[in-house]
């Protein structure tokens, strides 16, 4: 008969959820530029308009995770006021600033999306130097897409050129990624469409490139894109839940694309469904149900701050521990990539140290399934081998 097994202290706990070397298996890149006062204040909102009166938009429980973490790290008390705050960061500078909350953050790996906003921000190159870790890319199917269409090809050309332009991308990365959510929603006829239908679609948005409007919203096109990275074999990510008011949020529930994922377990092509928020429970359900659909929490563990324990929490109610991951889905201002890896150390010490207090779970499992969520699972799915 086995000993019983020994109980780590909520401390001895604690340390270890902080000595991982996490893997952030989304993220973008940090600013590479100083920015001030409602620039700023831009990088912690989803919404693109201004707050209330004689408010702002570091009045949320991000912004007060802010004010309450990332202070330290600035060399601040916790709580500063704003306006002490933006001066030290003004005084550091935004290189020194970066350096600083990616080295504190303790992830060893970034996995970078570089199809947002990349002249603003740090590649996966930068990051790596700056954290100290290693990176690498994530590759936005509709960023390639455009870029195709950018490159005057016509509509007989289009699938052929964006087909050599993704292999070229994709032989340099860990995984590719889908914005559809944001430019039709999760609602897509889950089929591959025919070569016809997409010279068609084709024809008609490149038409529209006369008239300047390169975003690609056709959900034809946006179908054929999903099935051109699913044909590469790489991980496959989808944005799912909230976001900015680009997406409308009832449309990105991730139980819509049940089909697609249907159609898609044969070819053993990793799904990531990303910060599900307020569906994350829905997002758990389908990586319990499919053997080849994972999620995360990512953005939303920054945006609910001090409330963020309970969304760790219900994240690990209904999926196997093997199919949840770590994300800090963090742009911007570098304080959300420290932020992030903050706030998930704390709410998993906190839910796992319950669980193991009341005896529910073992000191050992707590700290195997922070290992897993925190970096083995993403080092599995995404076949990421350690330098020797």
């Amino acid at each position: 008969m086995r000993p019983p097994q020994r109980s780590m202290s909520p401390d001895g706990l604690r340390a270890a959820i902080d000595a991982l070397r996490l893997v952030d298996h989304h993220v973008h890149g940090a600013l590479v530029s100083d920015v001030e006062g409602a620039a700023f204040e831009a990088g912690f909102s989803e919404s693109p308009w201004p707050p209330p009166v004689g408010t702002t938009h570091l009045d949320s429980q991000l912004g007060f995770a802010v004010r309450r973490w990332c202070a330290p790290v600035l060399d601040l008390p916790p709580h500063a006021d704003v306006t002490t705050y933006m001066a030290r960061r003004r005084d550091l500078g935004a290189r020194e600033v970066s350096r600083r909350f990616l080295a504190a953050s303790g992830v060893g790996l970034f996995f970078v999306d570089t199809g947002y906003s990349t002249e603003h921000a740090l590649g996966p190159e930068e990051m790596a130097s700056a954290s100290g870790g290693a990176a690498a890319e994530i590759v936005r199917l509709e960023s390639v897409a455009e870029q195709v269409a950018a490159s005057g090809v016509d509509a007989t050309q289009f699938a052929d050129q964006f087909a050599s332009m993704l292999d070229e991308r994709a032989r340099y990365a860990v995984a590719l990624k889908s914005v559809i959510a944001y430019r039709y929603g999760l609602d897509f006829d889950p089929e591959p469409p025919s070569g016809a239908e997409v010279r068609r679609s084709a024809g008609q948005w490149l038409r529209r490139q006369e008239t300047g409007a390169p975003r690609l919203t056709d959900p034809v096109l946006l179908r054929h894109l999903l099935w051109a990275g699913v044909e590469r074999g790489l991980p496959l990510q989808f944005h799912v839940g909230f976001g900015d008011p680009d997406l409308t949020l009832h449309r990105c529930d991730p139980s819509l694309m049940t089909d697609f994922l249907r159609l898609v377990q044969d070819r053993r092509v990793p799904v990531m469904l990303l910060h599900g928020y307020p569906y994350h429970r829905t997002a758990g359900y389908l990586a319990e149900a499919f053997p080849h659909v994972y999620f995360d929490v990512g953005l939303a563990v920054n945006y609910t701050g001090a409330r963020s324990r309970a969304v760790v929490a219900e994240s690990l109610e209904l999926a196997p521990f093997g199919k949840v991951l770590f994300s800090s889905d963090a742009w911007g201002p570098a304080e959300l990539h420290y932020l992030g890896a903050v706030l998930w150390r704390r709410a998993m010490a906190s839910v796992l140290g319950e669980w193991v207090d009341s005896g529910d779970w073992s000191s050992v499992d707590a700290v195997r399934v922070a290992k897993m969520v925190g970096a083995d699972n993403a080092k599995r799915v995404y076949r990421w081998e350690e330098s020797p």
